[in-house]
């Protein structure tokens, strides 16, 4: 089994950053992806971004430009960069390992921005 290990949410002020990181127990180097998704108050889990095993990325249309997902295969761990941030990134952000059928999550973090 793989564990996850989500840190560097918070508080911030809206137009401040945050990154968050999340190390897994195994190395990350040939799986299929990783990726980050947040849920928010009162809606469904959706996806900010995500990294592929081949490197590459793909984002949300509301994260473009402010958001980049990067990794330190060395580390196992996945990275979000977070600028620009907004009241409405608020939510529990979640990290996904996916491999083959094997798909595990992290247990979120909370990233809350003020206005």
């Amino acid at each position: 089994q793989v564990q996850l290990v989500e840190s560097g949410g918070g508080l911030v002020q809206a137009g401040g950053s945050l990154r968050l990181s999340c190390a897994a127990s195994r190395s990350i180097f040939s799986i299929d992806s990783m990726g980050w998704y947040r849920r928010a108050p009162g809606k469904q889990r959706e996806l900010v971004a995500v990294i592929t095993g081949g490197g590459r990325t793909d984002y949300a249309d509301s994260v473009k430009g402010r958001f980049t997902i990067s990794r330190d295969i060395p580390k196992n761990t996945v990275y979000l960069q977070m600028n620009s941030l907004k009241p409405e990134d608020t939510a529990v952000y979640y990290c996904n390992f996916q491999w083959r059928l094997l798909s595990v999550w992290g247990q979120g973090t909370q990233v809350t921005v003020s206005s």
